[in-house]
């Protein structure tokens, strides 16, 4: 962890002072299930040099949330504030700013992973972490798209560069990731398969796939064939059997990094190409995402929202591994 992100985090946890302006936060003392998070009284943050103080209006949620509740991964013990996904006002902005002023409708990613802190009523982050907010869009649905949309888009295209004509198969295209990727690739003229359970088809079918494959009763590896591009949100062994449906010099692209030597592997005997990611914070591609939503050719599904102070129950419903896109909280009205 960089000395500004870990000073940031320290900023988001530590007790207030009588005089200091607070916020409510959701934070956690330990590690473990969704009991675990309380909300509570902290430190409103200040911007600082380059970043802008955001009045947070709704936030997403997503698994890489509730996988660092239970294990902290990449911040370690707490206390911490999770929280990647932000939709608000600006409130203020700090030295140097110039793109953004008190009163400007924003969303986007904060600097993904030690960056997080949207679960709260205010959050500060880099000035090139955010984007207008397309007047199209509200604070909700904007707060559900910034992570899943930049890792679908940073996937697709800076990895993978979907091109028109190519085919493309999604796994979990019902997720928070897959269903914006069904879209992305569709807008850049793939033909798309989806894998999802029965219930799903219809959705998944209505965001644009070409094709989608019950994953519970048929097997993909014989239905998807001669497939260009593969979206892998799921790893283990179908991140592995994934490589067998690549024509020669395909690629698969997963998001989630980490053992990833026998994917290598195999993908040099079969001739084809593999490579992980972790999403990053990106001005442009969120920019390139508000094109999407402006045109018509993206937008993100809630399919449930919970109060700032209810967010253990949307880690609860988001555990279950059953969410139709996303769930955001909703910090203000």
């Amino acid at each position: 962890m960089t000395q500004n992100t870990a000073s940031q985090q320290a900023e988001q946890t530590r007790p207030t002072q009588p005089t200091e302006p607070t916020m409510k936060a959701i934070s956690q003392d330990v590690l473990g299930d969704p009991g675990v998070l309380k909300e509570i009284d902290i430190a409103r943050p200040k911007p600082g040099v380059g970043q802008i103080l955001v009045a947070v209006h709704a936030a997403g949620v997503n698994p890489t949330d509730w996988k660092h509740r239970r294990f902290g991964y990449f911040l370690g013990e707490p206390p911490f504030t999770l929280g990647w996904d932000v939709s608000g006002v600006v409130e203020a902005v700090g030295m140097g700013v110039s793109l953004f002023k008190p009163g400007d409708e924003v969303f986007g990613m904060l600097p993904y992973p030690y960056g997080a802190g949207s679960h709260a009523e205010y959050v500060t982050g880099p000035t090139r972490a955010f984007v207008p907010k397309p007047a199209g869009l509200s604070h909700v649905e904007a707060g559900a798209l910034p992570l899943v949309a930049l890792t679908a888009w940073q996937a697709l295209v800076d990895n993978a560069h979907v091109e028109a004509g190519q085919r493309v198969l999604v796994h979990a295209a019902a997720g928070g990731v897959g269903h914006v990727a069904v879209q992305i690739a569709k807008a850049r003229g793939a033909y798309v398969i989806g894998t999802a359970s029965a219930a799903k088809h219809e959705f998944v079918r209505g965001l644009g796939a070409d094709e989608v494959i019950d994953y519970r009763t048929a097997d993909f590896v014989k239905e998807a064939r001669d497939i260009d591009v593969v979206l892998d949100p799921l790893g283990g062994e179908d991140r592995l059997r994934s490589l067998e449906v690549l024509r020669p010099g395909g690629i698969l692209v997963s998001i989630l990094p980490g053992n990833f030597g026998d994917v290598i592997e195999r993908a040099g005997e079969l001739g084809v190409r593999a490579t992980d990611m972790l999403v990053e914070h990106d001005q442009a591609g969120m920019a390139a995402i508000v094109a999407l939503v402006e045109s018509g050719q993206l937008r993100g599904h809630v399919s449930g929202t919970y109060p700032l102070a209810d967010a253990a129950k949307a880690h609860e419903e988001g555990e279950t591994g059953r969410v139709t896109g996303k769930l955001v909280l909703t910090v203000r009205a």
